[in-house]
């Protein structure tokens, strides 16, 4: 498989997606297979968009291939709080995004394979797009036992989940985009999507958990290069096209006009945090404060990601129950995240009584509060 960057190749992608949808003018026609050099999620997932929105796909199909840097993507619908251990996420640096398409929440790094697969909605057919990639994948080496199962999963050994499915559908063109675990780093994939938050209630879609493995678990010998160049293969025999792959930069403007605003879009607070279904939380910690251990209940609903309303309950002995309902007033409103309430605590701290006693304490309850964010 030869991968080809060069202007004239850049020129016939932008001449392909900026056809107007009454149809094509390029000589291109059965398929075209994509590849971004970027390892940014919010980048290629703003590609995804630029094409679904964009391309005219009655006459060829598309196939995008993307890797990333580490990051957690969650589908259009679930709640990042339910669905990974945010804490874990802010600590090791790892981006969190919230993708177009239905689904569960996935890891990527660079051990993972991304494919895309854009049709028009009448010829929208996940089973055989991944069908697709088992067959590049027992043609690359006839001895692996995959299989598609009819949730849309590839399976490993009959067992282990190597990729999983997502999709969105739009009046008139469709994507499908699956995983395939190369050699991901299975501890950090299986920490960071581990919820640590306890009382949470909601509706939003919630993941289906599985056993995973890496392909090259299973034959050291692969390499990502040779998956990607096995399964572009398979679709231009398929497609009857030309064997190469067009490199893509997901920041050109030139061929993906307004792709930078699409991408900056997909990073704000409003559509990662935002977008979450209206949840609740209820639920008890203890704090330990001078060998005494006190129990503290607290009541949340949270809308578009912001505190809707709150009620803290510590023992009235502890800390006067004005200060508490001045705190839980003051949450209300706010997002729901550790720095607005960091700052906010500091904020509410300079008008507290000048206790030292009651400042330790309210830094105590602020601490903890902000634990369940």
């Amino acid at each position: 498989m030869v991968l080809q960057s060069s202007l004239k190749n850049c020129l016939q992608l932008s001449c392909i997606l900026r056809t107007p949808k009454a149809g094509f003018r390029s000589t291109t026609s059965g398929g075209l297979i994509v590849q971004s050099v970027s390892n940014d999620v919010y980048q290629n997932l703003a590609v995804e968009d630029w094409i679904h929105d964009h391309m005219n796909l009655e006459n060829q199909q598309v196939l995008f291939i993307w890797r990333n840097s580490p990051a957690v993507v969650i589908g259009r619908h679930q709640n990042p709080w339910q669905e990974c251990n945010l804490r874990l996420i802010r600590q090791k640096n790892i981006k969190l995004a919230r993708r177009r398409s239905g689904g569960g929440t996935v890891y990527h790094d660079l051990g993972n394979i991304n494919l895309t697969f854009f049709t028009t909605r009448k010829k929208y057919e996940r089973m055989e797009n991944l069908k697709l990639v088992v067959k590049a994948l027992k043609a690359l080496r006839p001895q692996l036992d995959v299989h598609v199962t009819d949730r849309y999963d590839i399976l490993l050994d009959r067992h282990y989940k190597i990729s999983g499915t997502a999709a969105k559908l739009g009046r008139a063109t469709a994507y499908h985009h699956c995983t395939l675990l190369c050699n991901a780093d299975k501890f950090v994939l299986s920490s960071v999507l581990k919820s640590p938050y306890r009382g949470l209630k909601s509706n939003a879609t919630p993941s289906v958990p599985a056993s995973v493995k890496n392909l090259f678990e299973e034959d050291p010998t692969l390499t990502c290069e040779m998956l990607l160049d096995a399964i572009a293969e398979e679709y231009a025999a398929q497609h009857q096209i030309d064997h190469h792959i067009t490199l893509i930069n997901p920041a050109d403007e030139i061929v993906l006009p307004g792709i930078n605003n699409k991408t900056k879009e997909l990073q704000t607070w409003e559509w990662v945090y935002g977008k979450t279904p209206k949840f609740s939380i209820s639920t008890c910690f203890n704090m330990v404060y001078k060998d005494c251990v006190l129990d503290v209940k607290v009541d949340m609903d949270v809308k578009h990601g912001r505190i809707e309303a709150c009620n803290i309950d510590v023992p009235e002995q502890w800390l006067p129950p004005a200060l508490c309902r001045e705190l839980a007033k003051s949450l209300t409103g706010i997002k729901f995240c550790p720095n607005e309430t960091t700052t906010l605590a500091t904020t509410l701290l300079r008008v507290c009584p000048q206790d030292d006693e009651l400042h330790s304490k309210w830094n105590l309850l602020c601490e903890n509060m902000i634990t369940l964010m």
